[in-house]
């Protein structure tokens, strides 16, 4: 049968899927050790910048998976269409590239400054709502039209991998504002230690989490099953 003819871009796909998930592990692991009182606030310190050198892995999957996957839709369109014209010719899929690589640019940005900079953050946080009402409608269209975007190849599959992916950058929202008290609370740690009231609203900030962190676990690992499973898709 010979090479996938567009194999290193699958490649690519599938690494963005590890490295998002891997990395989440990653920065869960190391938060146990800034959650723990028995530690000094230096020890602690330290355990936060691992994880938030950890977090920037995910970060950057999120947005690259992306583009990463509107070349592979353009490399294997099946007829798509919408309004009569062809999804996905080359040039929207360079287009595509050039504004996730801006919007790359606003998260990394944003993540070293840890917020230094409303407008970036802004900027960014109304990007990524964007993106969940546009995927989140495009995949609730391709799971119920009978040949959604004139493809006849079954692709609720796919529609169910957007719609996973929309929820999985729901959920990072969803992180950041329970996260909004923890800057506060360890300023207060460094400067006066550890104390009942600074432990509770370090520990609630951080656990108040672990649901959408679950929730974009699942969203990661679900996306790749039906990305590599492709279930029910035709020929």
């Amino acid at each position: 049968m010979g090479p996938h003819p567009h194999g290193w871009w699958i490649v690519l796909h599938l690494v963005l899927f590890v490295f998002w998930l891997g990395g989440d592990l990653g920065v869960f692991y190391s938060s146990r050790f800034v959650l723990d009182p028995a530690s000094t606030p230096q020890a602690r310190a330290t355990a936060l910048r691992i994880m938030s050198g950890l977090d920037l892995g995910p970060k950057i999957c999120l947005v690259l998976f992306l583009p990463s996957g509107v070349t592979l839709m353009a490399l294997e369109p099946h007829g798509a269409e919408l309004f009569g014209v062809r999804l996905f010719p080359l040039w929207s899929v360079v287009l595509v590239w050039v504004l996730a690589l801006g919007w790359l640019a606003l998260t990394v940005a944003d993540h070293r400054t840890h917020g230094r900079f409303p407008a970036v953050r802004r900027a960014d946080w109304a990007i990524r709502l964007g993106l969940v009402a546009v995927i989140a409608c495009s995949a609730v269209y391709t799971l119920v039209a009978s040949r959604p975007f004139g493809v006849e190849t079954n692709p609720r599959w796919l529609g169910a991998k957007l719609l996973l992916y929309a929820l999985t950058i729901a959920a990072g929202l969803g992180i950041r504002l329970k996260l909004r008290a923890f800057g506060p609370a360890f300023a207060a740690l460094s400067a006066s230690g550890s104390t009942p009231e600074v432990e509770r609203a370090l520990r609630g900030s951080v656990d108040g989490c672990l649901p959408y962190v679950w929730t974009i676990w699942a969203g990661v690992l679900g996306a790749a099953v039906l990305g590599v499973l492709k279930p029910g898709a035709t020929l």
